[in-house]
């Protein structure tokens, strides 16, 4: 799954739309390394978002469709929130 759905998907970021521009600003790495939206999200990826809210999740498993807010925590764990 790409970056910018799977940031949507699990409820990161609000929208798709958003996730793809903070990744064409450089504001998003995974595993250390500045990534475009279009990285395909594996399990055990540390995503780090930065900026005025900065996060960083750890990937916990990868959605097949669309997820109820109650199932989201089954996809990412919060390791960090600033």
């Amino acid at each position: 799954m790409r970056l910018d759905d799977y940031l949507s998907t699990v409820g990161i970021v609000k929208r798709r739309t958003l996730a793809k521009q903070l990744a064409q600003n450089g504001m998003v790495g995974v595993n250390g390394r500045t990534v475009k939206a279009s990285y395909q999200v594996k399990v055990r990826d540390i995503i780090h978002i930065r900026g005025t809210r900065s996060i960083t999740t750890e990937v916990l498993d990868i959605p097949s469709g669309s997820v109820p807010k109650s199932e989201r925590d089954k996809y990412f764990r919060q390791i960090e929130h600033i």
